[in-house]
């Protein structure tokens, strides 16, 4: 007789209290295999998939898509031992409505649940993201969009039935609203858009193939809602005049002003917060800087890269060498790269370097570390840079790329600026930050000239060090960059 046993969502590291639920890769009725990726979440730090650790027959889901479960809230049931759904799982018997609820991955019914014992074979224990038993990864079963589900009536879903029909992933029944009826859209970044502006998406007619409602549609919405603050602002004036309506989510204050919008600080913003506000409260930071003459530097990246033919490694690029030269001033300067211990009362100095990156994606800002980058060279680290960077614009960094660095390099002349003052990663030590490098006059070999100037600036715990540490490594750093032959010899 099959067990059915209970997957809690796990401890995804680093500190996470929560998730956010995505998508449901698998449906009531599915039979998974031991760590099979059964649902994404979207955490403080990355989008995730979490893989299940037992093998069976999947009886229930608990939260629809866009729903935050707090770490060891119940995930999925699933009977072990089942290699098929039978009428043991479910109630066969259960209304239309309510499968079709099921079907959506809305509430799961209470039943029967069980923890899985220590030392059962039935499923691998391995719970975190990226861990596995060398069990061969099972097919995902594909969900087809062309498919839609029928809207469930006013009632609490029942238990989830395994084998009834599948619904569509493209359609949000109008539950979440408080209003019955189907809603044809995909992406859950456009419904929380909509939930947080107050747009009725039943109102709304979809641009996309069949009707999809797309964030190009939302947007529109939320304009024509502020457009109709600003009529009734006007109409205020004249009180004979009817008055327009109330744009959804922004009530108004006095004689028709618009309330202020409140966002919530949450998801990538929220961690952002969280952690700069620590930064600057337990960390007492100085920051210094100086210019510096890039000519040389980027005359060496234009060799580097001009090789071609079998031999030639991929491109280097500036944030490469940059990077480069700030494992072997980290090699002269370790005190740099270290931590403080508070409790203890210590500054505990790290033996490798884990160089972080500021990475601007649609989330938010996100700092990806490049492992051990003090054994690496220049392409080497570049490539890393590449790879890493790919994974930020897609969401798809798990939270052990986003932890662990030691050192942060900052490279905000991307937006154009040339300085800044940056908040320090905590609980690193430092951070560089560069701006732009443009053409400026420059006394070069006693004469003025138009050179390639940037201006690098490092913002370092006092703790650690003093200014004359500071200033030495900032001084190395901007060396290198003028003449890139300084680096050689430290080699």
């Amino acid at each position: 007789m099959a067990q059915v046993l209970e997957f809690k969502l796990p401890d995804l590291g680093e500190g996470l209290t929560e998730a956010e639920i995505v998508r449901w890769l698998v449906e009531v009725g599915d039979v998974v295999a031991i760590d099979q990726p059964v649902v994404e979440v979207e955490t403080a730090k990355a989008m995730v998939e979490v893989p299940c650790p037992y093998g069976g027959v999947v009886t229930a889901r608990y939260g629809e898509e866009g729903a935050e479960l707090p770490v060891g809230a119940p995930l999925l049931t699933v009977a072990v031992g089942a290699t098929q759904p039978s009428a043991s799982v479910g109630s066969s018997a259960a209304p239309a409505a309510s499968r079709s609820a099921s079907r959506r991955g809305g509430a799961a019914a209470d039943g029967p649940a069980a923890e899985a014992g220590a030392g059962s074979d039935s499923g691998s224990g391995n719970v975190l993201v990226g861990y596995g038993t060398g069990a061969p990864a099972a097919r995902r079963r594909r969900i087809r969009p062309e498919r839609t589900a029928a809207a469930a009536p006013n009632s609490v879903p029942a238990a989830p039935v395994p084998g009834a029909g599948r619904a569509s992933a493209s359609v949000v029944v109008g539950e979440m609203d408080g209003v019955p009826g189907p809603v044809a859209v995909v992406s859950p970044l456009v419904r929380r858009l909509a939930r947080q502006h107050e747009i009725d998406l039943r109102q709304l007619t979809g641009t996309g193939p069949d009707g999809l409602i797309l964030r190009a549609d939302v947007d529109a919405a939320i304009r024509m809602a502020g457009a109709a603050v600003e009529t009734e602002s006007r109409a205020a004036a004249a009180p004979a005049a009817p008055a327009a309506p109330v744009a959804p989510g922004r009530a108004t204050v006095g004689a028709g002003e618009p309330a202020a919008e409140r966002i919530p600080l949450r998801g990538v913003r929220g961690a952002v917060a969280d952690k700069l506000s620590r930064s600057r409260t337990e960390i007492p930071d100085a920051t210094c800087w100086v210019d510096a003459d890039a000519t040389e530097l980027m005359a060496v990246r234009a060799a580097m890269n001009a090789a071609t033919g079998p031999s030639a490694g991929p491109k280097v690029s500036v944030l490469a060498l940059l990077a480069r030269i700030c494992t072997a001033a980290l090699a002269r300067f370790p005190e740099l790269n270290s931590t403080v211990d508070t409790e203890a009362r210590e500054i505990v100095r790290l033996p490798g370097v884990h160089l972080g990156f500021a990475a601007q994606t649609e989330r938010g800002l996100v700092v990806p570390v490049v492992r051990d980058a003090h054994t690496r060279n220049a392409e080497s680290i570049g490539a890393e840079i590449v790879r890493l960077t790919e994974l930020a614009r897609t969401g798809k960094l798990s939270p052990a790329q986003l932890t662990g660095g030691t050192f942060t390099l900052n490279n905000y002349g991307v937006f154009g600026v040339d300085g800044s003052t940056p908040i320090i990663n905590h609980p690193e030590a430092a951070m560089l930050g560069v701006g732009r490098i443009m053409p400026k006059p420059w006394v070069h070999r006693g004469e003025l000239a138009v050179r390639q100037v940037v201006q690098l600036s490092l913002t370092f715990d006092h703790r650690v060090c003093d200014g004359g540490t500071a200033g030495g490594f900032l001084r190395y750093v901007a060396d290198c960059v003028e003449q890139p032959a300084v680096l050689l010899r430290s080699l």
